[in-house]
């Protein structure tokens, strides 16, 4: 609206200057080395005007001429980056689908187009990977390390090859670097944990845990706060710091009052300080929420070697009483009093209706042996612990393999708290094991 108005506005004041000069021509003359030229005004003022004119449209012209071979250069090159760039998203699409062929070949196309090598080394590595190759995926990921803005991705590339194939100690240092150039990346985070506990390094673990701690995540923080700070435990202990074991030991516990692992610790470093009234109240408070075989093995070796069979009973009765329909408390009970030879005691608390355990069945053979001596009584409880229900243990989540003692990382698989109270792989259910009980 403004241009137009704009426009009528410089007709209408040329038409006004037209008629101006029509109604008053007026004389201009010029003089020149004894040359006179004269016109009228109007005609001169037209020469001018379609002098510069003239004028402009040659200097238009004369740019256009001068700049011409620039910007075909340029649209030549931006045609190039833009096939390059087409290319390297066809090369990632390959990649994607999994045709090595397909993106080795636009990866060399785009490198080509695009002449940028650390924008397509990245495609190239990966292209090599799918190939098999990973030696050239190795030099592709060494050559990243040169270029400033590609060094994580390549610092990253090397860091999954050495985790395939199991170079811990290269993976721990390339995790470290990974750290040192991106310590806010999640991944880098827990890659660089989950190494520094599988290399035992716990102190390193538990600061990179510290610094990883996030709301977002806070339940399995806390579960691995738990599980370092029950192996820091163990550390401090192996060190002859019983003080810092028990520190430890009790931040774990406090975090997880139902983790067995850290109760268990705390129970034994507070006895080996000889914190024994202490060390018997936590377990038993513990064993009120959640009864355990570790718990009661920690619980008997409060008593010492040298306590004698009934006082054993006695304490085992004040453990029994906080959990009387719990079969560890039974089982607990029963073995500590087939230890002082009450018989009647343990059948009692043996008695149990479904089908029993396979550690039920062996007490009652070392109850029929060495009450009645009967051997034979002893051999079929035997051959039906052999039948009996698989038990809980600590079973690896990632390898499956069985542990005979709890351990932060499995000592099969390096697995950082793989190890769970749980029933083995393949367990058949109760209904597919019938064994009989005698009454």
């Amino acid at each position: 609206m403004i241009r137009a108005a704009a426009l009528f506005i410089l007709i209408g004041l040329s038409v006004w200057l037209a008629v101006w000069f029509a109604d008053n021509p007026g004389r201009v003359e010029i003089e020149i080395a004894g040359l006179r030229i004269g016109t009228r005004a109007g005609v001169l003022i037209v020469a001018i005007l379609a002098f510069a004119i003239l004028t402009a449209a040659a200097y238009r012209l004369w740019r256009f001429a001068r700049r011409a071979p620039g910007q075909i250069a340029q649209l030549r090159r931006a045609n190039r980056r833009q096939n390059g760039y087409k290319a390297l998203t066809q090369g990632m699409v390959a990649v994607a689908a999994g045709d090595s062929g397909e993106a080795m070949r636009f990866a060399r196309k785009a490198n080509a187009l695009l002449n940028d090598p650390p924008l397509t080394m990245l495609l190239s590595a990966q292209a090599a990977q799918l190939d098999g190759d990973e030696d050239a995926a190795r030099r592709y990921f060494e050559a990243m390390l040169e270029a400033p803005d590609m060094a994580f991705l390549g610092v990253r590339g090397l860091l999954m090859q050495a985790i395939r194939r199991n170079d811990t100690k290269e993976a721990l240092r390339l995790a470290n670097r990974a750290y040192a150039l991106r310590p806010d990346t999640p991944w880098v985070l827990s890659k660089l944990f989950e190494l520094q506990a599988g290399a035992r390094q716990w102190e390193a673990a538990n600061k990179t845990l510290s610094y990883a701690a996030s709301a977002k995540d806070a339940q399995s923080s806390r579960r691995r706060r738990v599980v370092v700070a029950v192996a820091l435990s163990e550390a401090a202990a192996a060190d002859g710091d019983t003080k810092q074991a028990i520190r430890q030991a009790r931040a774990a516990h406090e975090l997880d009052p139902d983790s067995i692992p850290a109760i268990v610790a705390y129970v034994r470093h507070l006895a080996a300080a000889g914190q024994m009234r202490k060390a018997a109240k936590s377990a038993l408070a513990a064993w009120a929420r959640n009864p355990h075989p570790d718990l009661a093995a920690a619980y008997g070796a409060l008593g010492g070697a040298d306590e004698a069979p009934l006082d054993r009973v006695r304490r085992f009765q004040s453990l029994y009483k906080l959990r009387p329909d719990d079969a560890e408390s039974r089982l607990a009970l029963a073995e500590a009093s087939l230890a002082a030879a009450l018989w009647g005691e343990a059948r009692r608390h043996l008695a149990v209706t479904g089908p029993p355990s396979a550690r039920h069945c062996r007490l009652m053979a070392a109850l029929e042996d060495q009450e009645f001596g009967n051997a034979e009584a002893a051999r079929r409880w035997l051959d039906k612990a052999a039948a009996a229900l698989p038990e809980k243990a600590w079973i690896c989540g990632e390898c499956r393999s069985r542990a005979s003692a709890w351990t932060p990382a499995c000592d099969h698989c390096n697995a950082f708290d793989g190890l769970a109270w749980r029933l083995p792989p393949g367990t058949l259910t109760s209904a597919s094991a019938k064994v009989a009980v005698a009454p």
